[in-house]
């Protein structure tokens, strides 16, 4: 089993290698192998997704993301910024579904900004369409205005696009997935408005058809995001078009406690995986020894999960950092009175004990 170790930039480094450290104590033959990407990948071969990393992501059997970024690459023209090899990687290798659990362990329920019985027990599953919306569709651009009142002016425009196939292959996932879980789909939409999003409930609508075990609700993404803090526990799946999911991911993920927990798998059709912690690269923090490493160990069970079929290995991971966390280790994020306060390398050592 090949996996394309792909580390990245500011705190990416040091958080990859505590999820190499985890996986090479599972007693596993993995053909682990690392490569630029990213900032790092710019500054070493002139481009974000250098042509020997993408050929590396397409051999492997599931890929290992850290995260990329930097503030000193901000002013490079767009196609050479340090973001666009996640979306080249996306798009290069077909990876349409993005699954982002939103899971509160019991434990950190006093580091979430909501109150615990509001949160406690939140287990929700973000199904989020990848590789078509607003942020891939064409054309965009910065053009003269050719119309209404300001006509004339210059006016920056992208193009918000969603195909049936891209449609119906999304919910088919967000089904399936519903099926081992609480059997509740919530699409989120904002067809009071888009006609993009018009189609989509249309089609999702049509899909469900097919899953008449399933419990389908059609939501619009303003109240989506109030609900997320009002009553999150009454979600189970959600599934939603790149750009909401973009967003409304990222707010679940904080009614955890901290977005450094949670792990998150792209998918094609075939489950080949990339796998990346939702977090982002916080170059702030980069070489200080004191980021939350979990999220991307728990994106290595991910991976062992549905991509590489290990699911006892998986447990193994997932159970381990539930025992560090009982034991009272916190990082910074997720520090709160009474816990024990460590950095990266010791958080990283403590899963690899609990593991046995």
């Amino acid at each position: 089993m090949k996996i394309a170790i792909l580390p990245g930039d500011g705190i990416g480094p040091e958080i990859m290698a505590q999820a190499v450290k985890v996986l090479n104590v599972l007693g596993e033959q993995f053909e682990m192998e690392s490569a630029d990407v990213g900032g790092a990948g710019y500054a070493a071969h002139g481009h974000p997704l250098p042509p020997a990393t993408l050929a590396l992501a397409k051999s492997a059997d599931a890929v290992l993301f850290g995260a990329v970024g930097d503030f000193k690459y901000d002013t490079l023209e767009r196609s050479l910024r340090p973001e666009q090899a996640i979306l080249g990687l996306r798009r290069e290798l077909a990876l349409f579904a993005n699954l982002r659990p939103a899971i509160l362990y019991p434990e950190l329920a006093g580091a979430s900004t909501l109150k615990p019985e509001v949160v406690s027990g939140l287990d929700i599953l973000i199904i989020r369409e990848l590789t078509g919306d607003i942020y891939f569709g064409k054309p965009r651009g910065v053009r003269e205005c050719p119309d209404g009142p300001f006509k004339g002016e210059r006016e920056g425009f992208d193009t918000m696009r969603y195909a049936e196939t891209e449609i119906r292959r999304i919910a088919h996932v967000a089904f399936q997935a519903a099926q081992k879980r609480s059997k509740r789909v919530t699409s989120v939409d904002k067809a009071n408005v888009l006609e993009t999003f018009q189609f989509w409930r249309d089609i999702v609508t049509d899909v469900h058809k097919e899953y008449p075990d399933i419990e389908l609700d059609h939501m619009y993404v303003d109240n989506a995001a109030m609900q997320l803090v009002r009553a999150p526990k009454k979600f189970d799946v959600m599934v939603t078009g790149n750009m909401f999911g973009d967003i409304l991911s990222d707010c679940a993920a904080m009614l955890t406690g901290s977005i450094g927990m949670l792990p998150s798998a792209s998918l094609d059709a075939a489950n080949k995986g990339l796998y990346e912690p939702s977090h982002g690269s916080a170059p702030d923090i980069a070489g200080k020894g004191i980021a939350n490493p979990l999220a991307t160990i728990l994106s290595a069970a991910m991976m062992l999960r549905f991509s590489l079929n290990k699911v006892e290995q998986a447990d193994r991971i997932e159970n381990a950092v539930k025992k560090v966390l009982a034991q009272g280790l916190r990082t910074a994020d997720i520090f709160e009175a009474g816990t024990t306060r460590v950095g990266t390398e010791e958080m990283g050592n403590a899963v690899v004990k609990a593991l046995g």
